[in-house]
């Protein structure tokens, strides 16, 4: 798992019957401080997220598990975070 913002959304006028009720997410990667790692790229929200979020997600095989397997998932918002606490001097 992994950091992500949420800087965008996707509009499809169509798409897989598999996506339906699912919506298409743009997620810039940050670090826990919110610091930019590489390039946006596009998630499938199963938590309702939106622009602005702080999220988790997950990419590979695993991003479709709340799915039950069923929606063709490369990227997966799977929470959104509220606060993250590090112990004193680490991750600075």
């Amino acid at each position: 798992m992994f950091y992500g913002k949420v800087v965008g959304t996707v509009v499809a006028t169509e798409k897989d019957p598999r996506f339906e009720g699912y919506k298409l997410l743009v997620v810039q990667k940050v670090d826990h401080n919110g610091a930019v790692s590489g390039e946006p790229f596009v998630a499938v929200d199963f938590v309702q997220a939106g622009r602005g979020d702080f999220v988790c997600l997950t990419k590979s095989k695993d991003a479709s598990w709340p799915s039950a397997r069923t929606v063709p998932t490369d990227a997966g918002i799977m929470g959104i975070i509220d606060a993250v606490t590090l112990a004193a001097g680490k991750g600075e």
